[in-house]
């Protein structure tokens, strides 16, 4: 039998039924939900089911929420009603949810690995394509539609059908000011947007095993921009080390078993790949967006592109569209682009060595005067251990804001927005236009290239600081 890979060893686990042409019913391990998600709990209900395994589905509070210091359910009165009846759905049907200001409270990406509900082996849904990042654990994730989470909540179960496999391997070592938001946007701009569709893509190399989990979350988060729905880290000593004595994770003997399993999960030496991709971590500086696709990242040592870079006539089209709504002027150097908003945070990039990275960076200094920079923890944990390090204080006294747990300015749908025509430089994942806010123009960035922007008061490379 030829090997097999981690993909592979996962999916093969969780099959009830082989549908044929590479379709099948697969068991549904975890279902993660956020305050979107009332309205899955409202359909099934009218349709006259129940939740079939309510103990393997957790919900929270995230995407539209206010993280207004001291906000409430109320602050932000719109999206009230949608919080109380999620909280009342949830309870009648026996889900775990972790409401405004529990521990655990946080962002869906965020919150499952922290509580140890993410686990090497599992296949996890949720109604959000950022599931992907729960994938840097070992573990199959993706996100699903509405009528997907429907279809889970009531069979614990979900038709899928298998995608190829591709590894994409990190060589070398990363320099100092490199962080792991730099590699995968450096492979995205490398192979596209689309480079990864109908792919599940496994992060592999050097890099990625001296990375910490942390930032394996971080490259997976982003597989979703890169077309794919499903990226993967191998679980080691490291993801070993990270789930230990978390709430969901097991305990005792069965931990011990559930290690000498997970230890079975990496691909076998000879598991044959669709694609193999090999990216040179040497030669990566930190990177930058300078348009509206992730895509359109280079070098903060580089130059605007100019539409001709490229011959296709429709992709020239596409870069001068880019170029007129962002601002910008071909041939001049990223580095003279002046800001107006810092926004640190999101299921990217909004986890304590997140945090750490850019507090280095803000350590006895001040943002720019006429920049506005704000700092979202990912989760209430995240806030309050971030608290008792004295991390908000170096945010403060460098002139950021301290927010409360969310997704906030990520997608702009809960009152944190920037107003049209301003600039931001943002560690989330997406640049899209109007996704900051309607007319506002994002620059994508890792913590620390962020944090390095609000001191500048314009995008700046962060090894000069």
């Amino acid at each position: 039998m030829p090997g097999q890979t981690l993909f592979d060893k996962i999916w093969d686990r969780h099959v009830i039924a082989d549908l044929g042409d590479d379709y099948a019913l697969l068991h549904v391990s975890r279902h993660l939900m956020h305050d979107g998600g009332g309205r899955g709990l409202q359909v099934l209900k009218d349709q006259g089911y129940k939740v079939r395994n309510p103990d393997l589905t957790f919900a929270t509070f995230d995407h539209v929420i206010s993280t207004e210091p001291g906000r409430t359910h109320e602050t932000l009165k719109p999206h009230a009603a949608r919080l109380y009846a999620m909280r009342d759905m949830a309870k009648e049907a026996g889900i775990k949810l972790f409401d405004l200001g529990q521990p655990g409270q946080g962002i869906v990406h965020v919150m499952g690995p922290e509580q140890g509900i993410t686990l090497p082996g599992v296949l996890l849904v949720c109604g959000d394509s950022h599931t992907c990042t729960h994938g840097g654990l070992g573990a199959i994730a993706f996100g699903v539609g509405a009528t997907e989470v429907v279809h889970v909540l009531a069979t614990q179960s979900l038709v899928q059908r298998r995608p190829k496999r591709m590894r994409v391997t990190f060589e070398g070592k990363a320099t100092p000011g490199v962080l792991p938001k730099d590699l995968i946007l450096a492979l995205i701009g490398q192979i596209g947007t689309a480079g990864g569709t109908g792919f599940a893509v496994e992060y592999a190399g050097p890099a990625i095993r001296d990375m910490e989990v942390e930032g394996r979350l971080t490259v997976c988060n982003l597989s979703i921009e890169l077309g794919a729905k499903i990226g993967m880290v191998a679980p080691d000593e490291k993801t070993y080390a990270y789930l230990k004595g978390r709430p969901y994770a097991p305990t005792g003997a069965v931990w011990d078993q559930a290690v000498a399993d997970w230890r079975s999960l990496p691909s076998d030496s000879d598991a044959k790949f669709d694609v193999e991709v090999t990216v040179d971590v040497n030669k990566i500086v930190p990177q930058i967006t300078w348009g509206t696709s992730p895509e359109h990242v280079i070098p903060v040592t580089g130059k605007i592109p100019h539409p001709t870079s490229v011959s296709d006539p429709d992709k020239q089209k596409a870069l001068q569209s880019a170029l007129d709504y962002m601002g910008l002027t071909p041939g001049v150097p990223i580095d003279q682009t002046k800001i107006d908003w810092v926004f640190i945070g999101s299921c990217t990039n909004s986890r304590m060595s997140d945090l750490r990275e850019a507090a280095k960076i803000a350590k006895g200094r001040k943002v720019s005067a006429h920049v506005r920079a704000w700092v979202v923890p990912g989760s209430e944990n995240i806030k309050r251990e971030a608290e008792a390090e004295g991390l908000h204080k170096v945010f403060l006294d460098a002139g950021f804001e301290w927010r409360e747990p969310g997704c906030s300015m990520c997608l702009a749908v809960n009152g944190d927005t920037i107003a049209p025509g301003q600039r931001s430089v943002s560690t989330s994942n997406r640049n899209f236009v109007g996704r900051q806010g309607p007319g506002g123009r994002t620059h994508l960035a890792s913590p620390a290239m962020a944090a390095a922007a609000a001191i500048a008061g314009r995008i700046a490379d962060v090894r000069s600081i």
